[in-house]
């Protein structure tokens, strides 16, 4: 059975079908499963006044009591895993495996920042005159505004609420409309943790109306957002006429060289499966794929191969490997790079038609010869659509892969490890995948450059963008 789904305000859970809202479907058979309420103006207020009033007690409170409540976080995530997962199938499709595992993985994060949040260290600055003590510390920054996706709805808001709760700092979260389920079985981690009220709240509603509504507020004093390059410089312009704080992880468009030296079959039928992970909707999906000449058949033929062979369906069904999209929009604006792709002179492989009429699945598409300028190379795809080109040198494959505004994520397969220090050191991307797939652990930073955002999520870095810094000196 589907979760009921509430707003969740200064520790009480607050909703029901009396009020405006919106229905939520599963994707894959476009029943209604649902209902959510959105919360009014009063209740958005009633979240931020409830944020600032819990911010200065939480902000003071003893780095063991928070670690304790993340700990608490992530051992009930591992309990209720299962009945979690299911509900985010039933509301975004993605295989059951994968999303159980989603919820694991976020338990990680948990138990990281429950770690990392007794090590918020600062210093003692040794002084030019030794009557003068100098101190740097750091502080938490406030009430923070956070905005979470859809794609990965558990974790994408578990990175945020587990290090602004870590570093003593009040949330205000608006989850994916699409996708709901996963941020009320958050609420409801955090209560049952201890957590005390306000610290977290979680509203809904239109989301240009919420965003603005939090960001203009002046108990906002930080946003994070995770979301597409568009909505996101409009978030951060609005923060920034307010001078508020941001931390961006925003779309990419992965690029993947594989070089001759490299193992095909091996680095085919990996990229192939990882391509697919999530239908394609993962912002660090590898989406352009140069190959170089002398292995680039082999490559699109193993490639080609092992994605016609994924197994498509309800991802509550047994061996289901890739479910649907999320929405119908999704559906549409995928089909139309694909058609473009092969105007611009692609051969289609595999794949490039939508499957039956009831949801929104797509069959796996493997695009080969695409040009760069076709839009499918220049605009982040987001879905399960792989466009495979060739390439000769490492220098030219380097400048077309460094070509676009994007930075997050790349791959690189290759046996040699003069060529792949060359390209990691030159791609311009956050993230540097070399002969597999490594990103996303606790321990791990996970961001972007260029427009593919601000800041990292993860790591020893993972509190930076929640703190501030004061400097104390006294004689």
């Amino acid at each position: 059975m589907y979760p009921q789904l509430f707003n969740y305000i200064d520790g009480r859970f607050i909703g029901g079908e009396g009020g405006a809202g919106q229905a939520i479907h599963d994707p894959a058979t476009g029943e209604r499963i649902g209902w959510l309420p959105w919360a009014d103006g009063a209740q958005l207020d009633a979240a931020l006044a409830a944020a600032d009033r819990a911010f200065q007690h939480w902000r003071i409170s003893s780095p063991l009591d928070r670690s304790a409540v993340l700990r608490k976080v992530a051992e009930l995530a591992r309990e209720r895993a299962a009945a979690i997962g299911r509900a985010i199938t039933l509301d975004n499709g993605k295989p059951v495996a994968e999303a159980i595992a989603e919820v694991l993985n976020s338990a990680e994060h948990a138990e990281w920042n429950a770690e990392e949040c007794r090590r918020i260290y600062g210093r003692v600055v040794p002084p030019r005159n030794p009557a003068v003590r100098q101190l740097v510390v750091r502080e938490p920054v406030g009430v923070c505004a956070a905005f979470s996706p859809w794609n990965f709805p558990f974790s994408q808001a578990m990175k945020k609420v587990a290090a602004a709760v870590g570093a003593g700092c009040t949330v205000v979260l608006k989850g994916p409309e699409e996708s709901p389920s996963a941020i009320v079985e958050i609420a409801r981690l955090f209560h049952d943790a201890g957590l005390p009220p306000g610290v977290l709240n979680i509203v809904w509603g239109v989301p240009a109306e919420v965003s603005r509504h939090l960001i203009e507020s002046p108990i906002v004093r930080k946003l994070s957002f995770t979301g597409s390059v568009p909505v996101g410089k409009r978030l951060a312009a609005l923060a920034g006429a307010h001078m508020k704080r941001i931390s961006m992880e925003l779309g990419g468009h992965s690029p993947v060289i594989v070089f001759d030296d490299a193992d095909v079959d091996e680095a085919a039928t990996a990229l192939a499966r990882y391509k697919m992970r999530n239908a394609g909707q993962v912002c660090v999906s590898p989406t352009r794929f140069y190959v170089q000449r002398g292995i680039y058949e082999r490559f699109v033929a193993r490639f080609a191969q092992v994605v016609s062979e994924i197994r498509i369906g309800h991802g509550l069904e047994d061996g289901t490997q890739m479910g649907p999209l999320i929405h119908g929009r999704r559906l549409a604006a995928v089909h139309e790079l694909v058609s473009d792709a092969a105007e611009q002179g692609g051969e289609i492989v595999t794949g490039g038609a939508r499957i039956g009429e009831r949801g929104h699945f797509y069959a796996p598409t493997v695009i080969a010869g695409v040009p760069d300028h076709a839009r499918v190379m220049r605009e982040e795809p987001f879905g399960p659509v792989a466009s495979i080109t060739r390439f000769d040198d490492v220098e030219d494959v380097i400048r077309r892969a460094n070509s676009l505004p994007f930075g997050l994520a790349s791959f690189v397969f290759t046996h040699s490890i003069k060529t792949s220090t060359r390209v990691a050191n030159a791609l311009e991307v956050g993230m540097v995948n070399i002969n597999h797939f490594g990103m996303a652990p606790a321990e791990l930073p996970f961001g972007g450059v260029k427009d593919s955002g601000v800041g990292c999520e993860g790591g020893s870095e993972t509190f930076d963008g929640y703190l501030v810094t004061k400097m104390i000196t006294q004689i």
